[in-house]
């Protein structure tokens, strides 16, 4: 495994989940955000000497793999010429609002991952980490070999970054599941079989998709076999893309 440092810009939950997770297996973190690195100390103290916070040039630069945990509404404001050359690790989802829709994933025309992949065009963006809540991430963890390891899916354009990222996923704690290129990543987002129900398993009925999402918030993880994960992404069926609140 290359990977001793990940960069990570964009400090919400998923950006702190992971940092989590890679702490505790090891590996160092450099957070960052848009508000400055002075806004992450209290994180850093809880985090530990593996942690520091950064500007997201600085993230970027020293990052092995950088994970871009923005918002996708936000995602031009990552500079492609700090990311050039880098492989980098999406976990966006698309949730149009009122105030923001890409009418290139309404219409299907692009997933989300390539319309990233636009933007950042010199880099090799891996979709990953998008459809497991940061708590199961926390929780579904397992050595190499466990019988209950859980699989986690992937996607991009260029195989030796896909193989990157799964050594990631694999010194994190869990098995990569690879869907092949960016374009099929809508395989595994908001309104598939394999988007973060599986590894929440089931809810309780009559809930509202907003009732939904925060129940899943807090639910306990349920693990996902690489045969599961298969199994789920070969029955996906595209449909509207984005959260449907």
């Amino acid at each position: 495994m290359s990977t001793t440092t990940l960069g990570i810009i964009g400090v919400g939950t998923v950006g702190a989940g992971a940092a989590r997770r890679a702490v505790d297996a090891g590996l160092n973190v450099v957070l960052s955000n848009s508000r400055g690195p002075e806004t992450l100390a209290d994180l850093v103290v809880e985090l530990g000497q593996r942690a520091r916070a950064a500007t997201p040039a600085e993230a970027a630069s020293a990052g092995d793999l950088v994970i871009a945990a923005v918002p996708l509404s936000v995602h031009e404001q990552l500079n492609p010429a700090e990311l050039a050359g880098k492989t980098v690790i999406d976990p966006m989802n698309y949730a149009p609002t009122p105030n923001w829709r890409a009418p290139e994933l309404d219409s299907n025309e692009l997933t989300s991952s390539e319309l990233v992949q636009r933007h950042l065009a010199g880099a090799r963006v891996v979709k990953v980490l998008h459809s497991i809540i940061p708590k199961q991430l926390l929780e579904l963890h397992r050595p190499a070999g466990a019988p209950d390891r859980t699989a986690l899916p992937l996607s991009g354009d260029d195989p030796g970054a896909k193989n990157e990222v799964a050594d990631l996923l694999d010194v994190l704690g869990f098995d990569a599941v690879d869907l092949g290129p960016l374009a099929d990543s809508w395989r595994s987002e908001p309104n598939t079989p394999l988007y973060a129900i599986p590894y929440v398993g089931q809810s309780p009925s009559g809930l509202t998709p907003r009732d939904l999402a925060a129940w899943a918030q807090q639910a306990p993880g349920v693990p996902v076999s690489a045969a599961g994960v298969r199994e789920l992404a070969a029955a996906a069926v595209r449909g509207p893309a984005g959260f449907q609140m």
